[in-house]
């Protein structure tokens, strides 16, 4: 049992759970978290860095829904990075008071204050707290972290759904205003061709619509690539390890957000894994794309003693994240591989994977023991809690995964989490 003395020790440790739990759900927690000395009715988290969702968000539904990138980047112009400051800003279509935070690295935190409230108290503790969680969520997406690659391909895979049923419905409906316009039928020559006109500018404009939300959320292949190129020489700038980087064609389709991240990172893992060999090898890092996956290929011809178990548990998480195969290869004094299949487009989904990934990591370290036949003491052994605790987090799983019984809970994570797209092998030892 811990032995809380102070306020600010509390504060820690409520804020070390609003950076632990789901990406997805970090800007509830952190409202929660603020509202006793920041009183307000809706918070929203801007960074470009997430590309599935630049905007987090909490609070009165009917006003954070609204909220707009252009809003959030006029309301950044505002203030000055490493600063707060209470201003007058137009949010969700209405123009409000509000209280702002621009970290350094350029992450924006807005808070709608309750009632007329305009000075915003404490300030500095306020920036401190939000340069906290502004860092969690900056090395979530810079590592290509499980939990930012899933929210971020549901992210994609929603605003794609969303932006076609929109497009196809609106474009519908100016289609027939052009058709009825085009009568000849109708009187007012002059009128009518305004009128047409007018039409057509908005169906032109409704059909880039998709394509400017894509430059948003999507990445250039051959931009990624210069990004991992970079990132690599900055890895291996004082080692003696020679790299050839072959780049995927220029045709290449741009990349989703999620995939760029994960391609990123789970190369710079192979490239590590394969420099701590004994002898520093010449490395091969090659990207391709057939249009419908992303292919990373790693590869040395010499040592092949990378440690291909220890490789396998660290991109398994990101490779279940996007439903990625990856196979390592090792075969002593040949060399070692590793090859990685990234879908551009999300996987279908599997029976109960949308419940599954609504669980916090505690859940679901407790369901996956649960589905390991273990009773509530077993659990609360290997967890360090008690069995209260893990009675407590049992129900929260149950109520999740909108089932009645452990058995159920126990096949629905069998089912989720069975598959495991890491293929190994070592051979010539």
């Amino acid at each position: 049992m811990l032995d809380i003395k102070t306020p600010q020790e509390a504060d820690l440790l409520v804020l070390r759970e609003v950076i632990e739990g789901p990406l997805h759900e970090i800007a509830p927690r952190f409202s929660r978290f603020l509202s006793d000395r920041w009183p307000h009715t809706a918070l929203v988290v801007f960074t470009r860095e997430c590309t599935g969702r630049p905007r987090k968000v909490a609070g009165a539904a009917e006003m954070v829904n609204k909220v707009t990138i252009d809003e959030l980047e006029q309301l950044k112009a505002l203030v000055e990075p490493g600063r707060s400051r209470s201003t007058t800003a137009v949010i969700g279509g209405v123009a409000r008071t509000v209280w702002a935070v621009r970290d350094p690295v350029d992450t924006l935190l807005v808070l709608v204050p309750r009632a007329s409230r305009k000075h915003l108290p404490h300030p500095v503790a306020l920036s401190a707290f939000f340069g906290i969680v502004a860092t969690s969520i900056r090395q979530q997406v810079a590592q290509a972290s499980p939990d930012y690659l899933a929210e971020s391909r549901a992210a994609s895979s929603e605003r794609a759904r969303t932006i076609t049923e929109m497009a196809a419905a609106q474009e519908s409906a100016l289609v027939a205003i052009l058709n009825t316009l085009r009568a000849t039928a109708l009187d007012d020559r002059h009128a009518r061709l305004a009128a047409t006109e007018s039409a057509s500018v908005a169906l032109v404009a409704l059909r880039s619509a998709q394509k400017s939300d894509l430059a948003l959320t999507d990445e250039p292949a051959p931009a990624a690539f210069t990004k991992l190129r970079r990132d690599v020489r900055h890895l291996l700038e004082h080692h003696r390890t020679r790299v050839e980087f072959v780049p995927p064609a220029r045709a290449t389709p741009p990349l989703p957000g999620e995939v760029a991240h994960a391609a990123r990172a789970m190369t710079r893992s192979a490239v590590l894994a394969f420099t701590a060999q004994p002898c520093p090898p010449r490395l091969r890092v090659a990207w391709t794309c057939d249009g419908t996956s992303l292919k990373i290929d790693v590869r040395e011809q010499e040592s092949g003693h990378v440690d291909v178990h220890t490789l396998a548990r660290q991109l398994d998480g990101r490779a279940r994240a996007l439903g990625a195969t990856v196979d390592l290869d090792a075969v002593s004094g040949w060399g070692s591989r590793a090859a990685i299949t990234l879908p551009l487009d999300p996987p279908a989904p599997r029976p109960g994977e949308a419940r599954l990934s609504s669980l916090n990591p505690r859940e679901r370290a407790v369901l996956q023991l649960l589905a390991q036949g273990k009773r509530n003491k077993a659990i609360a052994d290997a967890l360090g809690v008690t069995e209260s605790t893990v009675k407590f987090h049992v129900t929260g799983v149950l109520k999740k995964l909108e089932v009645s019984s452990r058995g159920e809970a126990a096949a629905l994570a069998l089912n989720g989490y069975g598959r495991r797209p890491v293929a190994e092998t070592a051979r010539g030892e």
